[in-house]
């Protein structure tokens, strides 16, 4: 059977005050000429549909009818929570689209009730698919047992709970049949893309890849945005984002993942390119520069660094020359000496809030490293 591996759409998107929806409708658009042309059985999107829990009706819209296209066929369209997703929302959606035949899960479900797939393929297969949506560290952890013990020893924690779920829903794994898990989060030693969440990424949120047992084919993953194989007892991939979400990723390339898979044997992977989106690209240069730089930039989002002495009307000149300049900085050699001890004020103005809640719990003499992880899981939960 082939399956079409995606993950990381971050529908509604808004980058620099730019809304990306045209970008995501044709990114969407090629995942789903993907899907026809290489007539794949399945297509799995292993979390981070949305860029946040409350996505606008507009991503909404952009979503639903790009999930029916995907199911076109007869295809199984399997879908799963990621860190950005409201997993809630997702499971108002599941019966609705459960009637179309996409399958959707937003909490962790037991084996038994919706949390391992099983369908045969049209290409003739029986399939078994283990689904775990993102688990967050309150839900694994409990408060009162993250307030005692080292973070060396929530990490482990975290890691072993997981490995006993994964455990318990791929049980029934056998050799007559193809195993696939999906699933969302971090494994040790994988390459960041650059716009993903770090307070959800790192630390008390990463899984091992031994939770995967040797008789699963394939395991799905997302939430690291740069395409890449990690290794483990079985193949294990991040299939990437379909579009760079941020500037720090720049140098990724983004696609997806087509995978050949039969009962009894490795998968085949082989990696896709998606070109619908624009561009990422941070340029520096003098005025001169940059317009000469201006005719190969024309369809590129751009961060723009000007080397010049600053003066009123500095950046509209920038983004005359350059439309697709989002965001606009000077060279730190031609800042203002006030604006760079600015940059490294230590005042509460420019502090965020991690560093505020940081001097209060050093001026009130509460100093400790696990109550500030806790604040910085709390304030990315309530920010997303």
């Amino acid at each position: 059977m082939k399956i079409l591996h995606t993950a990381d759409w971050h529908v509604g998107k808004v980058l620099k005050g730019r809304a990306r929806l045209d970008e995501h409708r044709a990114v969407l658009r090629e995942l789903v000429g993907i899907a026809r042309s290489e007539d794949v059985d399945a297509v799995i999107v292993a979390g981070d549909v949305f860029d946040t829990s409350a996505p606008t009706p507009e991503a909404q819209a952009l979503v639903m009818p790009a999930l029916m296209a995907l199911r076109e066929d007869g295809r199984q369209v399997v879908v799963l929570a990621g860190n950005h997703d409201n997993p809630y929302l997702l499971d108002v959606y599941r019966p609705v689209l459960g009637a179309l035949g996409i399958q959707v899960l937003g909490t962790f479900r037991r084996p038994d009730r919706g949390g391992v797939i099983t369908f045969t393929a049209r290409s003739g297969e029986p399939v078994r698919l283990a689904v775990l949506p993102f688990l967050s560290h309150r839900h694994v952890i409990r408060a009162a047992e993250a307030l005692t013990g080292t973070a060396a020893e929530h990490n482990r924690d975290y890691a072993e709970r997981f490995g006993q779920l994964a455990a318990a829903m791929t049980a029934d794994f056998t050799a007559d049949t193809v195993n696939l898990v999906t699933t969302h989060g971090t494994l040790p030693g994988g390459r960041f893309g650059g716009g993903e969440r770090e307070a959800q990424s790192i630390f008390s949120y990463y899984f091992e890849a031994t939770a995967f047992p040797s008789t699963t084919q394939y395991a799905a993953l997302g939430h690291l945005h740069r395409r890449q194989q990690m290794p483990g007892p079985c193949p294990i991939w991040y299939s990437g984002s379909p579009i760079a979400v941020d500037f720090g990723e720049e140098r990724n390339t983004p696609g997806a993942l087509l995978v050949t898979v039969e009962p009894g044997s490795p998968a085949v992977v082989r990696e896709v390119s998606i070109t619908s989106a624009r561009a990422l690209a941070t340029v520096t240069g003098t005025l001169g520069e940059l317009e000469a730089m201006a005719p190969d930039l024309t369809e590129t989002w751009l961060r723009v660094i000007v080397a010049e002495k600053p003066r009123p009307g500095l950046a509209d000149i920038v983004r005359e020359l350059l439309p697709g300049a989002l965001q606009v900085d000077l060279h730190e050699q031609f800042r203002p000496t006030q604006a760079r001890r600015r940059d490294s004020d230590t005042g509460p103005a420019s502090r965020g809030p991690r560093d505020l809640f940081r001097d209060y719990l050093g001026a009130t003499g509460r100093d400790d490293p696990r109550v500030a992880a806790l604040f910085d899981r709390l304030h990315d939960e309530v920010t997303s």
